[in-house]
């Protein structure tokens, strides 16, 4: 038996996918409120438990007679608000995930970690595997949050437990189109004006979850794998958002000078009606950095070839026109 955290997300719900395809007993974890919209028919495929990764007892119960662990569930978030929840459901959950699997004698963890949890390099530093950014407690507030979750991961390593650790970069992928990256398909469609240049690793959805599969059947334990495809500039991805979507590119450069003031206006926004910002003083900052990842460690191990960006957007965009069509606020591949 296989169980996967974070199951109805988007990692979660491809990698959920692609196990019952390929003959495997799933049982996921859920709460009663998951919208369960991204598995469809393989939804009932699935032996659904209710738990929460902050619910030691539910978490205890639903490991029982497990082999495998897939941990996707995660918070991302940008928003002040957020912060502390955040804090506690990336570090404290996946704490308690890795103890549940130790004490019912789990085989094998493959815990979802993040780029971000590599931290910042130096400019023009290739960041690999094996790099550690040694200011990561000023970092940024998800990036500290998946950092110290990956230290659990490696805790409970080192108390036994067999765990391989994935890294993917910026995923993109039809989902839910209000999650970041995704929300850049309505927002481009919708006429966003504004680019930024900076640049970061991406990578598909498809790619991530085939990623995560393989690393689970293989030897490798105590290992940190970086999952991307390309590193891009944020303006060439959303210039090729925008072309596959039919619409005009965003045509202004967001300089910092225009995203302090984004920020500042998104602010005030929240105060007055309550909807999330689209942009936050976090996010904007993060816009100033330029990132690059080596894939080139996972490539090696197991001869992938990972699909190039540019149809991963290609694939994406047409699924979103196709929810735009149906009126449904997700999307997946036909």
């Amino acid at each position: 038996m296989v169980l996967v955290t974070g199951a109805t997300g988007l990692v979660g719900s491809y990698l959920v996918k692609l196990l019952l395809a390929k003959g495997q007993q799933v049982r996921a974890i859920k709460r009663t409120t998951s919208n369960l919209a991204l598995l469809g028919q393989y939804a009932d495929k699935v032996e659904w438990v209710i738990a929460d990764i902050l619910d030691v007892t539910a978490l205890n119960d639903a490991m029982q007679g497990v082999s495998k662990v897939y941990h996707c569930a995660a918070v991302i978030s940008f928003l002040p608000a957020e912060v502390d929840y955040m804090m506690k459901a990336n570090i404290e959950g996946t704490a308690n995930v890795m103890n549940a699997a130790i004490a019912a004698g789990v085989q094998k963890v493959v815990h979802v970690s993040s780029i971000a949890a590599l931290g910042i390099a130096p400019e023009g530093k290739v960041i690999d595997e094996n790099y550690a950014d040694p200011n990561i407690n000023k970092s940024f507030w998800y990036f500290k949050s998946k950092h110290y979750a990956e230290r659990e991961a490696w805790r409970a390593n080192a108390e036994g437990l067999d765990v391989v650790v994935a890294c993917p970069s910026t995923i993109i992928g039809a989902g839910f189109w209000g999650d970041e990256p995704n929300s850049l398909f309505p927002e481009i469609y919708k006429g966003l004006k504004f680019y930024t240049t900076s640049t970061m690793g991406f990578v598909d959805v498809r790619d991530v979850a085939e990623s995560l599969y393989l690393l689970m059947e293989s030897d490798y334990t105590e290992e940190r794998f970086i999952i991307s495809s390309q590193n891009l500039s944020f303006r060439d991805v959303m210039w090729q958002m925008a072309d596959a979507l039919k619409v005009n590119r965003p045509s202004i450069q967001a300089t910092g000078f225009l995203r302090s003031i984004a920020w500042r206006l998104e602010k005030i926004k929240v105060l007055l009606t309550g909807k999330h910002p689209i942009v936050t003083k976090e996010s904007a900052n993060i816009a100033s950095v330029n990132f690059a990842y080596s894939n080139q460690k996972f490539v090696a191990a197991f001869n992938y070839h990972f699909r190039p960006v540019s149809q991963t957007i290609t694939d994406t965009a047409n699924a979103y026109l196709q929810s735009v069509q149906r009126g449904e606020n997700w999307g997946v591949y036909p």
